[in-house]
């Protein structure tokens, strides 16, 4: 028995024809964004029981891209943020495409990856929902550390548990940095109200999805 073949057409267009919500497939979701839905992949988690709507803004259709982008830069605009700061990795198409649409002229990009001149106290331990095993930490370049002035914005692609999140946020306080906001491309469960509430960040979204529960053949 071979495998199915893999779906090509998530993330890649904004549909009318779609109601919000689990899909008849029982496989995937559809969100909607500014009056048209896109469809994600239902992933389920380590436990078996618990599943999210997948997004990957790096395999998203440029069409897609633009909309969330659109979206979420509109909410942003009000708060005339001086600083876009990106998380790495799926963080970083969107960070660039909002402070292209609010003109600024670069973002601040954190990393994974170490540099040989970042430095050890400017870096913490990096989980999140979707790599629970992963090892990495999260740096700072501490020569854009001068940037960080002004109202600063924190870009990411989804936050679900919020682990993520409140690591960034970790490695800004080391500097002396309070986020005005955060911003990401879709909120997943409540993490995000949890962490509003222990940090005191307002968080903004383009879009919302649920946690999903797996009812046998289908979720709910």
């Amino acid at each position: 028995m071979t495998d199915p073949e893999p779906r090509l057409d998530m993330w890649q267009d904004l549909r009318s024809d779609l109601v919000a919500g689990v899909q008849p497939d029982g496989e995937t979701f559809a969100a909607q964004i500014g009056g048209r839905s896109i469809l994600m992949p239902i992933r389920a988690l380590p436990d078996g029981v618990s599943g999210l709507a997948s997004l990957i803004l790096n395999q998203a259709s440029f069409e897609v891209l633009d909309a969330i982008t659109d979206q979420l830069s509109a909410r942003l605009r009000m708060l005339s943020p001086d600083v876009i700061v990106a998380v790495p990795t799926l963080g970083l198409p969107l960070a660039e495409g909002v402070a292209r649409r609010l003109g600024h002229r670069r973002i601040l990009p954190l990393g994974v990856s170490r540099k040989f001149w970042y430095r050890q106290e400017l870096s913490v331990p990096l989980r999140s929902v979707t790599s629970p095993d992963a090892e990495k930490r999260l740096w700072l370049d501490p020569r854009l550390q001068g940037m960080l002035r002004g109202r600063v914005v924190v870009v990411d692609d989804v936050i679900s548990s919020g682990a993520s999140i409140r690591a960034v946020l970790g490695l800004l306080q080391k500097v002396g940095v309070q986020p005005t906001a955060v911003a990401c491309a879709m909120v997943q469960g409540s993490g995000h109200v949890d962490l509003a509430r222990d940090t005191g960040v307002q968080i903004l979204s383009a879009f919302a999805t649920p946690i999903l529960h797996h009812t046998g053949d289908s979720w709910a």
